[in-house]
């Protein structure tokens, strides 16, 4: 913005210049033609005296050494109009000097007694008439030079052009100046901007005074909209808080009645699901209603080892598996694969992958989790050989259910966003069981940073297919 407020300047400023330093250049021109013929006309006025007392060659000859002796170019160290007398005897015109202009044009201008100007070899004669005590009309010629005509002109354009350049270089300054004001106040709103979209909730433009009006219009809705931005986010988070903590009386109830249940794996299991559901509600609640200055600061980065909550989830929904006759595998590495995501969002990841599973498919049908873990990835593969999917398409859409009575369509789109979280990726396809794949592919910190990868739909995959272990 700064360079183009300055080229603006410099076009303008230019413009203007040349609008007036041409007109007044040509009229620099026209006076100094003026002064040397003015000049020309004193000189040739200076004989007159002369030429009225006497008609004496050697006089007159002595008076137009004593003239061009003593003229403004002579004096100066230049060379001085040329001048020359032309009178009138019995035998017809004597010139006294040396003359440049032709008998015609001296003839014709003795006639007409008028003063003029004619065009000679090297610049111009003024020819001027003057009566004589004896009767007739002698002429005084005077030779102007063309460097007469054109003296002082070019050190006038060289001066008009450095003011011009001048007033460039000042129009320059005082852009620049301003530039830097504007250019300041945008980049600190386009940096409010940025931080805002980053997380940074309590980011404010400060409204300086030497910003431009319209900008400090612009940072105060800015302001304004950021402020708004907080209320929404608060009253969102209040009320998720307001309706988790409605769970809690039917929670009550069930942990009442799973107490109620007496010995056995069912009965601990169920009490274990109650509790970790209880526990799970509470931990919603105390994120919803935190402090005030979560808003501050983008949220520190997290990790965990994906390998060991795929096996605590995996370990979890065994048992359930075992009482409905599943038959399940876990397939991959055992080692660590650390991922840039948090435990608690990849275990809720899987359990919706998981829960889908027991929700959606006949008692009796059986999946594999397979793992596989490379340093630039670690991909996730969660089969089954239920019916499958009918529209692979919209089953990664949020809200929009895909396994009938009881599904609310936000399971896979938990999934999707914590992949897109690390720049993996989701994809729905048919396993070689028979049933539905997804695959998540979790990017790991030692990753190239990119943009996030675009969501995927249908058969296509993230990264190569790893083969399943059956």
């Amino acid at each position: 913005m700064r360079w183009a407020l300055v080229k603006v300047c410099i076009a303008v400023t230019t413009m203007v210049a040349l609008a007036f330093l041409i007109p007044l250049g040509l009229m620099v021109r026209e006076t100094a033609r003026d002064r040397a013929f003015s000049g020309a006309e004193r000189q040739a006025a200076a004989l007159g005296p002369a030429l009225a007392i006497t008609t004496d060659q050697n006089a007159l000859q002595r008076a137009v050494a004593t003239l061009q002796g003593s003229g403004p170019q002579a004096q100066g160290g230049g060379a001085g109009w040329e001048t020359a007398v032309h009178v009138p005897t019995r035998t017809g015109l004597v010139t006294i000097g040396d003359t440049r202009s032709t008998a015609a044009e001296i003839s014709s201008a003795a006639a007409d007694g008028r003063s003029g100007t004619v065009t000679v070899p090297g610049g111009y004669a003024y020819l001027q008439p003057v009566a004589v005590a004896s009767g007739g009309v002698a002429v005084v010629e005077v030779f102007i030079p063309d460097a007469q005509l054109d003296q002082g002109v070019a050190a006038a354009w060289l001066v008009l052009s450095g003011v011009a350049v001048v007033l460039v270089l000042i129009s320059v300054l005082v852009a620049d100046r301003l530039g830097t004001r504007i250019v300041g106040s945008a980049r600190r709103l386009a940096g409010a901007a940025r931080a805002l979209g980053a997380g940074d909730l309590a980011v404010r433009v400060p409204q300086a005074d030497d910003s431009p009006p319209e900008l400090r219009d612009a940072a105060a809705a800015f302001n304004a909209m950021a402020d708004r931005v907080v209320q929404l986010v608060v009253a969102e988070r209040e009320l998720a808080a307001d309706l988790s903590h409605r769970l809690r009386t039917p929670l009550t109830v069930l942990r009442l009645n799973a107490a109620s249940l007496g010995t056995g794996d069912a009965a601990e299991q169920t009490r274990h699901a109650v509790a970790q559901l209880e526990r799970e509600v509470d931990q919603i609640i105390r994120t919803a209603r935190g402090r005030d200055d979560r808003f501050a600061t983008a949220p520190a980065p997290l990790s965990c080892d994906a390998a060991e909550v795929i096996r605590d989830r995996v370990g979890f929904w065994s048992a359930l598996a075992e009482d409905e006759a599943r038959h399940w595998q876990l397939v991959g590495d055992a080692g660590p694969a650390v991922v840039p995501v948090g435990a608690a969002d990849l275990g809720a990841a899987l359990d919706a992958l998981l829960g889908n599973i027991f929700r959606h498919t006949p008692e009796g049908t059986g999946f594999t989790v397979d793992v596989h873990a490379r340093p630039e990835a670690v991909t996730i593969l969660v089969s089954d050989a239920g019916p499958g999917i009918d529209d692979a398409d919209s089953a990664l859409l949020r809200g929009h259910g895909h396994g009938g009575e009881g599904s609310t369509g936000l399971g896979l789109d938990i999934v999707r966003r914590v992949a897109q979280s690390t720049g993996g990726g989701v994809a729905v396809g048919r396993s070689v069981l028979g049933g539905t794949e997804i695959q998540l592919v979790l990017h790991t910190a030692a990753a190239e940073p990119g943009p996030r990868a675009p969501r995927e739909r249908g058969r296509r995959r993230a990264t190569p297919r790893v083969r399943l272990v059956r």
